[in-house]
């Protein structure tokens, strides 16, 4: 292939802006962003969901402080070097991924210090033994000295509330690790004299997280228009700079370039700050044009585990979230982490995501096809009890619908209801139908959107409520050239629960729910509420008329 025409490779992985640059990985030029910020002001906050380039675009920042001129070559920030006023700086670059509290005090104040005498040999100047006794002098002495001998000093710190998240499920832990975060955070507010720039990134904004009460000068930049793209792809960025990728994963899928980007739309796209701007995340979207295959990317590598217990030990739904209105200080000052509502846990931790709003200013949607799947996956294995036994459920499941085995399916459905804790789950399913106004009771909210989170966790395509002519059927399933068209009641038992499934079958055969899928397999369920499970269903298979 003639070197024009060969893509560059894909920086999975790369968090050194110098290791991208110079061994020619693909970037996505965001270097602007970093110019606008540096005219603006001085002190600046980001938060962004994990793996979203936040390191990156750190390692950036260092590189422009430290006149690395021929990394920017090409690139919207080269202009920045060619000022009259441009003048290099020390950077002083703290990355508290390497920083863990788990172990309790001594361990994060080591870590800390670890992190000041790095930065104190990079800018070849002596921490004194006194100083090193606590991490926040020694930090305090770190930025006098770097400042004194080589002007005002630029910080950048990565990561900032990773010791607190590591503990955060230990109230003591917790807040000793906040204590130790918030002495040492004080140090750049009472040196910000002798400082230039500081930028500070992490996953949540929570307050008592140690660099807001230490730190009242930072500006939070995570839901500013201006700056809402500045991390992630854009649809333009998109097809701009990965051309290439798309023609290749395209004619590898057999699809046409304009069907693959709608795939990879629904998939990876879909992240917003500022509920309007929607973004890919970088991490899978790498990752997708690796393998030219459509997987859960960044939710399967290195989802935290306590986003799985967070939501076993809460008994979240996946459903009772979405179209969920917010106003903009759900988003802006969530409060204390050990007061968060799920839902702005979940929006914090980048699970859920910002969409233009109705009543309220927001509404909360999960941004993606790979994120709504994974947390579905996640709620069939809370209830089912486990990670194997959810596996073994959907392999069964997709051999019945595959078979067209309606009894085999009944039978799966039933192994999912069985195990829900009706009594955790009331209060979520109570709430959610009160929110939306919808006219069912608690139960029958709890088992449909069960089942379908049940069915989406397995990659299938699923549908909710798709509109035919006719109306709307309550789910439609797409399996390996077999379309199956469910209908759900719940009755009370006995012949209630008979003449149910008679009249849910009339209705899909009556409006004509399957008649555009010409081999569409009917199926009528009745769930017993007293039982929590199906009693009655009829099946029509081949062509429903």
């Amino acid at each position: 292939m003639p070197e024009h025409k060969k893509p560059k490779k894909l920086p999975i992985g790369i968090q050194t802006f110098e290791k991208l640059r110079k061994d020619r990985y693909l970037y996505v030029d965001k270097t602007k962003y970093l110019v606008e910020l540096i005219d603006a002001g001085s002190f600046y906050f980001l938060s962004r969901p994990r793996r979203f380039g936040k390191s990156l675009t750190v390692s950036a920042f260092d590189a422009l402080f430290s006149g690395k001129k021929e990394l920017f070559r090409g690139l919207d920030a080269e202009e920045f070097f060619e000022r009259a006023e441009y003048r290099a700086s020390p950077v002083v670059r703290l990355d508290l991924s390497q920083v863990g509290a788990h172990k309790g005090f001594e361990t994060l104040e080591d870590g800390l210090k670890l992190q000041v005498i790095r930065n104190a040999e990079r800018h070849s100047v002596a921490i004194s033994a006194l100083a090193m006794k606590h991490a926040q002098t020694a930090f305090n002495e770190l930025l006098y000295r770097i400042s004194e001998a080589s002007g005002p000093a630029v910080v950048l710190v990565d990561e900032y509330d990773k010791p607190v998240l590591d503990v955060m499920h230990d109230p003591e832990k917790a807040e000793e690790a906040r204590t130790v975060m918030r002495e040492f955070y004080t140090q750049i507010k009472a040196l910000d004299a002798s400082l230039r720039f500081v930028f500070m990134t992490g996953i949540t904004k929570f307050s008592k997280m140690g660099v807001f009460s230490a730190m009242n000068n930072l500006k939070d930049i995570s839901m500013t228009d201006r700056y809402a793209t500045m991390l992630g792809y854009t649809q333009d960025e998109l097809e701009r700079d990965f051309g290439l990728h798309i023609d290749r994963a395209a004619e590898k899928l057999g699809v046409s370039r304009e069907k693959l980007l709608e795939q990879i739309k629904d998939y990876y796209d879909g992240f917003s700050f500022d509920g309007n701007s929607r973004l890919y995340n970088p991490f899978s979207t790498l990752n997708f044009f690796d393998e030219q295959a459509f997987n859960n990317f960044w939710f399967e590598t290195g989802t935290p585990s306590y986003i799985a217990g967070y939501m076993k030990d809460k008994k979240l739904t996946v459903d009772e979230f979405r179209g969920r209105g917010v106003s903009r200080d759900f988003a802006t000052s969530p409060g204390a982490i050990e007061n968060a509502t799920a839902e702005s846990f979940l929006y914090q931790s980048g699970y859920l995501t910002l969409r233009p709003g109705v009543a309220d200013d927001y509404s909360l949607d999960y941004p993606n096809q790979e994120v709504l799947t994974s947390m579905s996956r996640l709620l069939t294995e809370n209830i089912l009890g486990s990670r194997s036994e959810a596996e073994s459920s959907a392999q069964n499941m997709k051999q019945c619908l595959y078979n067209g085995d309606a009894d085999g399916a009944v039978q799966e459905f039933n192994r999912l209801l069985a195990s829900i804790s009706y009594d955790d789950f009331a209060g979520a399913a109570a709430k959610t139908i009160r929110l939306r106004g919808y006219k069912m009771d608690a139960g029958e909210w709890l088992y449909r959107s069960t089942l379908l989170s049940y069915l989406i966790g397995m990659g299938l395509d699923v549908e909710a409520e798709p509109h035919t002519s006719g109306g709307r059927a309550d789910m439609r399933i797409k399996f390996k050239g077999r379309v199956w068209i469910i209908e759900l009641k719940v009755a009370q038992g006995g012949a209630a629960a008979k003449k149910s499934a008679d009249e849910a079958m009339e209705q899909i055969l009556g409006k004509g729910y399957a008649k555009r899928y010409g081999n569409a397999i009917a199926l009528s369920c009745v769930i017993d509420n007293e039982k929590r499970a199906i009693t009655e269903y009829r099946t029509r298979g081949g062509n429903v008329e």
